[in-house]
């Protein structure tokens, strides 16, 4: 149990070690890669998770596939808090890591980058804030995201962190305009938080309602329709 919930811990924190570390080099003013665009950081988050899985094998790092899983009888429900805890303190260490590593990158974009944009390096935030259509977007790219990371692991498991890779550059780019694509709790909550505590200059309004609301509760949706899906249609 405590090497399980060890690796919920590392791999969640190094996940966001990428995504969050992308996101401040396309932002922040001063870095080699700033203005890169979207392809560049969705890229890197697909390929950051491919590297995760391989490191710690078949972790969930995410509260919603640990949902997923727990309703499936893939892990015991016993582990569902312990995992949930691990995964968002793994994401807040995550996010506070590349935070210093990009300290005087962060200290170079004040006044200069929005505050928003800084703040949206964290966290998902919609373009257009539309809570009832924001809700369902996670909630869909949740059931798609989880439904076919178990499709892969039933059929392929040996090429499984290639597969949820490319899953998930593929469910960015075609799912992920509209919100940002959390589809995890731990992804977006621990970063926000993250940004709540450092020592970030000129900081805007972290937006925690929208982040308790859809980030925070719609992946649960879509765990429990992913998991109705599998059992019920799948049949694994």
């Amino acid at each position: 149990m405590l090497h399980n919930v060890l690796a919920e811990f590392m791999g969640t924190c190094l996940m966001i070690v990428f995504g969050v570390g992308v996101h401040c080099d396309e932002v922040l003013h001063k870095t080699k890669y700033h203005g890169s665009g979207h392809i560049f950081a969705i890229t890197t988050w697909a390929f950051g998770i491919t590297v995760c899985l391989f490191i710690f094998g078949g972790v969930c790092i995410n509260p919603a596939m640990a949902l997923c899983q727990a309703i499936l009888g893939m892990i015991p429900w016993s582990s569902f808090i312990p995992y949930v805890i691990a995964e968002l303190l793994g994401a807040l260490l995550g996010a506070t890591i590349a935070y210093i590593m990009y300290a005087d990158h962060f200290k170079a974009s004040e006044g200069i980058i929005d505050p928003v944009a800084i703040r949206n390096i964290f966290s998902t935030n919609p373009n257009c804030r539309n809570l009832a259509r924001n809700y369902f977007v996670e909630t869909f790219a949740t059931f798609v995201f989880l439904t076919s990371i178990l499709a892969i692991a039933h059929n392929a498991e040996p090429v499984l962190p290639i597969g949820v890779g490319l899953l998930t550059w593929a469910v960015g780019m075609g799912l992920g305009g509209t919100t940002g694509f959390a589809m995890n709790q731990a992804r977006d909550l621990g970063p926000r938080l993250a940004y709540q505590l450092l020592p970030i200059k000129n900081k805007t309004n972290n937006d925690w309602q929208y982040g308790l609301i859809v980030p925070g509760t719609a992946p649960f949706v879509g765990a429990i329709l992913a998991a109705l899906f599998v059992k019920f249609y799948l049949k694994f």
